[in-house]
């Protein structure tokens, strides 16, 4: 799979083109995903995703905007996995967002990306406040062919980033995994932490996010790329606030019965039950005592066979 960050300045071949934020890249996503495979394969065109980063709703309002379900780099393994030959990813600006629907049409469908047959959600909108919608690209496809897909529906409701983050915000990771389909997990490189962790009879992983996570607190975790199968342990996710008050979101994992370097290495923590919310305590003591409760806790979930 080819990855363009930024727009070409001119098209190199023709493309099947989605277009979209792809956030989870979720069961309606992949529902995207294998239609315009098909109609690529059908036409002889490369299959390519038009993206963006940041996600527009961070753009405009970085504040309000909701947390991300996928990284940009889980965004594009789940491409690849798919068998997608192009993503380009559009730096979402100002000079983006001011694009009325016409420019974007030919600068950037017909001219930059070489679009012949192009596939949107129903509800599509794009170009200046949004003023772009279904009609108007239809009425100004004179060089390719325009389809829509209507909303998936996934076990009697619709697949969107936004029902599996309600999902997560319940603590409801099978509902979760049935929207995705697949187990919600955060992925990163292990990092150096301050130890904390190890001093107090809990030596963690520690993966830093670059984004607010769309949940947090303690959970049971399933932990892979750490040995030859999957290894269980308690995470906690948060911000840490007994121990600091600068408030980066840090992921930190306590692998049952597992001793052994990880520091550089590519890990994927598996969410599987919420054990509690992140809370303050009022001292290292009572947070220590608390952490023996979760580890005890995770592990009588483990051994009930969840």
């Amino acid at each position: 799979m080819r990855v363009f960050r930024g727009l070409p300045a001119a098209a190199d071949r023709e493309v099947a083109l989605t277009i979209g934020n792809f956030d989870g890249v979720h069961r309606g996503h992949q529902a995207m995903l294998a239609r315009l495979i098909e109609a690529a394969d059908d036409l002889a065109l490369a299959s390519a995703v038009l993206t963006f980063d940041p996600h527009p709703r961070e753009f405009f309002a970085p504040h309000a905007a909701p947390p991300r379900l996928s990284t940009l780099r889980g965004k594009l393994e789940r491409f690849a996995a798919h068998g997608i030959d192009r993503v380009y990813i559009a730096r979402f600006d100002r000079a983006l967002a001011g694009l009325a629907p016409e420019a974007f049409i030919d600068d950037v469908l017909v001219r930059r990306l070489g679009t012949r047959w192009v596939l949107v959600g129903e509800d599509f909108r794009f170009g200046k406040a949004r003023a772009g919608d279904l009609s108007t690209l239809r009425g100004a496809a004179r060089t390719f062919s325009v389809e829509s897909m209507r909303t998936v529906a996934v076990a009697g409701e619709r697949a969107s980033s936004t029902t599996v983050r309600d999902a997560l915000a319940d603590g409801d990771f099978a509902r979760a995994a049935v929207l995705l389909g697949r187990p919600y997990t955060l992925a990163g490189r292990v990092a150096h932490g301050a130890k904390l962790g190890r001093t107090l009879g809990f030596p963690t992983a520690n993966l830093r996010l670059k984004q607010r996570p769309p949940i947090s607190g303690v959970f049971a975790v399933r932990v892979h790329g750490v040995a030859s199968a999957p290894r269980a342990g308690v995470a906690s996710l948060g911000v840490r606030p007994t121990v600091t008050d600068r408030g980066a979101p840090l992921l930190e994992v306590f692998l049952f019965d597992f001793d052994a370097p990880l520091y550089g290495r590519r890990i994927e923590v598996e969410f599987l039950h919420k054990l509690r919310d992140e809370a303050r305590f009022p001292d290292l003591d009572a947070l220590t005592r608390q952490m023996h409760r979760d580890a005890a806790e995770a592990r009588e979930f483990f051994a009930a066979g969840r």
